[in-house]
């Protein structure tokens, strides 16, 4: 007999369950009903839906509730991609062209621009020269092309996050209730394990296509920016608001002229973390034919090669160091700005 028999049993509900046709019984529950024999309460299990079904046919098991949220995700594919494919579509086209500049534009031409936007970033030549000297390194283990890749993904996709991130964090701190709608939105975001993301995307569009990827990091990387977007300008004195309202400003000359210079130093740590979390992802992304130094370390784990692994993993970290380095130069810059 089923451990839950005597729920069923005791509330007359045996005619809806119906007559148990699970399949064979397995030995231990023969011995139990030849013997008469229960478990004790220590033993009983949590009445979990398969353990409720062996009681009671008519209640689903769980097994029955993932197929049926896969036929139903299934159900609605075609026409959710309809939907998704033309707004996409740019995204695909910007990955895109963004890969082909950063190959196709020569080294000895790409390395300078590179450190141009870190000086001009940080103004320090001690910061330049380090970026130097890891690009340099990576371009001699033959890892530059992989490493511009790299880049380039992480650069599309961190524009994007700013693109998208920081209007929705201005929104989110002009609407209490709007903060309040979109805040369990980021919170799953932020907690869905990085591989989840990929699952429903594998199923909408092509493995070829770089949106697939694309649509990942996005997804992944955006949090940050929106959240320290909306923490920041929130944090922003009321004293100094009253003073904008004094002088007779509008809400729109108090946002660009008073909130978002300073909130710009939380604004800036968002996008520090945001491209953080872009160059986590887009090794994850690997899985799903995103290009990069990411493809290096799959091919390590695939075919054991422990040397691939490693050292594609130590240029993932010197582009995460150059990446992190400029970024806090730039924000240490805003904040001797502010003061």
């Amino acid at each position: 007999m089923a451990t839950y028999d005597f729920i069923f049993d005791g509330l007359g509900l045996r005619g809806w369950c119906g007559e148990k046709t699970g399949g064979t019984m397995s030995m231990e529950e023969l011995l139990a009903r030849n013997s008469g024999e229960t478990k004790s309460l220590w033993e009983l299990p949590f009445p979990s839906l398969d353990n409720l079904h062996d009681a009671c046919p008519a209640i689903a098991q769980t097994r029955g509730l993932t197929s049926g949220l896969e036929s139903g995700f299934l159900g609605i594919k075609d026409a959710l991609k309809v939907v998704i494919d033309p707004i996409t579509q740019p995204l695909s086209w910007f990955l895109s062209g963004a890969l082909s500049i950063f190959q196709t534009v020569p080294w000895f031409v790409m390395i300078p621009i590179l450190l141009g936007i870190v000086y001009l970033a940080s103004k320090s030549t001690r910061l330049v020269g380090m970026v130097a000297s890891f690009i340099l390194f990576l371009a001699f283990i033959d890892h530059y092309d992989y490493a511009m890749q790299t880049l380039a993904i992480i650069f599309v996709c961190s524009l994007i996050c700013v693109l998208l991130g920081v209007p929705i964090g201005i929104a989110m701190s002009r609407s209490d209730g709007l903060q309040r709608g979109v805040i369990p939105v980021l919170d799953m975001l932020q907690t869905l394990p990085p591989f989840v993301y990929l699952i429903p995307l594998i199923f909408l569009f092509s493995v070829t296509e770089p949106k697939l990827y694309g649509i990942a990091i996005i997804l992944y990387a955006i949090v940050p920016v929106i959240r320290l977007t909306d923490l920041g300008i929130r944090l922003v004195d009321k004293d100094v608001i009253e003073a904008a309202d004094a002088y007779g400003m509008t809400d729109r000359q108090k946002l660009y002229g008073v909130q978002i210079p300073l909130a710009l130093p939380n604004i800036m740590a968002g996008v520090n973390q945001t491209i953080m979390m872009s160059l986590a992802m887009v090794v994850i992304a690997s899985l799903v034919s995103a290009p990069g130094l990411g493809v290096l370390v799959l091919r390590g784990i695939r075919n054991l090669e422990l040397g691939v692994g490693l050292v594609s993993g130590l240029g993932i970290v010197l582009l995460a160091i150059i990446l992190d380095r400029v970024t806090k130069a730039a924000l240490a810059r805003v904040n001797t700005a502010q003061q």
